[in-house]
């Protein structure tokens, strides 16, 4: 069977650094086709040229779509070609609904100039639909979760009826539920005749849905294979060129350790029709305990999270280390010692105006400073102290932050809230779009700080993450505490059946 799209000999770099070497890769008819690699391993810069994000002559080599030769000079191209492409970042338009979004740039529906909203939430119904979605068509954009914004890029794609379809990490945000849903709509696809490559680091997705992959180590191909080769150590082998030592690093929470966060009736409105936001909801983290949060999409594990941060308005007591705060915003909240790594990096975290450096030490200057004047020596020596300390990949301290790998993103972001010192660290979603490496490492630094007194909120979709990197598990529903249980009390069937039960009640409750 020829490829239905397929690169040869795929060169690229950036500011003189490859990130393609050579790359040979296709993709066969009606396959679900896995490409996988570490962070920077060169994955979606291969995609955004199959795409056309990267134009043609900004790299070497040839592409064939069909067997004949194409370039495209921009992603509108490709998509007149049936490439469709769903990329890690939310691109969205926020204040238009979920059906316009969906529509974006095709809104007429081929009749005329004029905007059929009833036929455009229609079309958009069913395509929900067909996900197993029950996002409003009518719904403003601006009031959904990142996930479900994943979720409406994803319905775009499909509204062009592509025969490619490229997903680049497209179960970052979703929960066990949403992603057990979303892969059943990629076979349903692939048995209508949709040719897909999957880009992911969740090796039991590929093992799930992919027919073949394609693994890539430092812009090459390292490995090509088929289903019946399919190995979760062969990935890994293939991706890092070693094997991994054990997932979760072993950590026992202090026994009569004092609470460092204590939490009473903390209550944060949600966004109507989207979100639950958080109902009386009281609980303590001391010194030294990791406690997870754990949930559907939409269960209001986040917005504790940002409550007790001051991002949003909310009520009751948040004490840290004994002594009530009163925090409302992040800066005071910080003033207390308490940090947030936010979930959306690329919306609410990095500064892409600003170098790998001054994005580590912005907010953190004062320390560094000296009569009002940031000390230049300073500044740099702690630059390259914490990016030593995180492992932080990056050519300079003034290299640009969008050439970074995900992961390395993600460890940006633990270098900045950790040159505060905290004593109460909140992670939201920490290990979002990295590898299993990265993953590793995230999780080495996590019972680390744990280990010096830090008490910590981990939020996660990914329930063996909860499980097994927390002391203690949280279970929480419509934006209450509906569970709780310690490491080895507990596994997912518990958290679903808690969450299954609490949202059995509010139904009858409703009735």
């Amino acid at each position: 069977m020829d490829p239905i799209l397929s690169a040869r000999a795929i060169v690229k770099a950036f500011a003189g650094v490859q990130a393609l070497g050579g790359v040979d890769f296709s993709v066969l008819p009606g396959e679900i086709h896995a490409l996988l690699g570490q962070n920077g391993a060169g994955k979606s810069t291969l995609v955004k040229i199959l795409n056309g994000v990267h134009v043609a002559g900004s790299y070497s080599g040839q592409i064939t779509l069909a067997g004949r030769p194409v370039s495209f000079g921009s992603p509108a191209e490709a998509r007149a070609y049936g490439v469709g492409y769903v990329p890690q970042e939310i691109e969205v338009l926020e204040q238009l609904s979920v059906a316009e979004n969906v529509f974006a740039g095709h809104t007429g529906l081929g009749e005329g100039v004029l905007v059929h909203h009833r036929k455009l939430e229609e079309r958009t119904r069913a395509i929900l639909d067909d996900l197993g979605l029950t996002i409003d068509p009518k719904a403003i954009v601006a009031s959904l979760t990142s996930a479900q914004r994943h979720l409406v890029m994803i319905a775009r794609a499909l509204a062009l009826k592509p025969r490619v379809l490229m997903l680049d990490e497209p179960t970052a945000s979703l929960s066990g539920t949403e992603v057990e849903a979303l892969l059943d709509v990629l076979r349903r696809l692939k048995r209508q005749g949709v040719t897909m490559i999957y880009i992911t680091h969740r090796l039991p997705e590929v093992l799930a849905v992919c027919d073949r992959a394609t693994v890539l180590r430092d812009g090459r191909v390292a490995a090509e294979l088929g289903r019946d080769e399919f190995d979760e150590e062969r990935f890994i082998f293939a991706m890092s060129g070693q094997r991994l030592q054990k997932l979760f690093p072993p950590h026992a929470a202090p026994v009569d350790a004092r609470p460092m966060l204590s939490v009473e009736g903390l209550n944060v409105a949600g966004k109507p029709g989207a979100i639950y936001g958080a109902r009386d909801v009281s609980f303590t983290v001391a010194a030294g305990e990791i406690v997870g949060l754990a949930g559907l999409l939409g269960s209001g594990r986040s917005e504790i999270l940002h409550g007790i941060f001051g991002r949003v308005p909310s009520s009751g007591a948040v004490r840290v280390d004994g002594q009530l705060t009163d925090i409302r915003s992040p800066r005071d909240a910080r003033a207390v010692g308490i940090a947030l790594l936010t979930e959306d990096r690329k919306r609410d975290g990095l500064l892409f105006n600003l170098p790998v450096g001054a994005n580590i030490t912005i907010g953190n200057l004062d320390p560094l400073s000296s009569g009002g004047m940031v000390r230049g020596d300073r500044e740099r020596s702690a630059i390259v102290e914490t990016m030593r300390q995180l492992n932080v990949k990056a050519s300079s301290p003034q290299a640009s932050v969008a050439h970074l790998s995900g992961g390395n993103q993600q460890k940006l972001l633990f270098a900045r809230v950790l040159m505060r010192a905290p004593r109460v660290l909140l992670l939201d979603e920490p290990t979002k779009g990295v590898d299993a490496a990265t993953r590793q490492e995230i999780y080495r630094l996590v019972v680390e700080l744990a280990n010096k007194g830090v008490a910590l909120i981990v939020v996660s979709s990914e329930l063996e993450e909860v499980l097994g990197l927390c002391d203690r598990c949280l279970t929480i529903a419509d934006g209450q505490i509906v569970d709780e249980f310690r490491r080895g009390e507990g596994g997912e069937d518990r958290v679903l059946r808690a969450v299954a039960a609490a949202q059995a009640k509010t139904v009858r409750a409703a009735s």
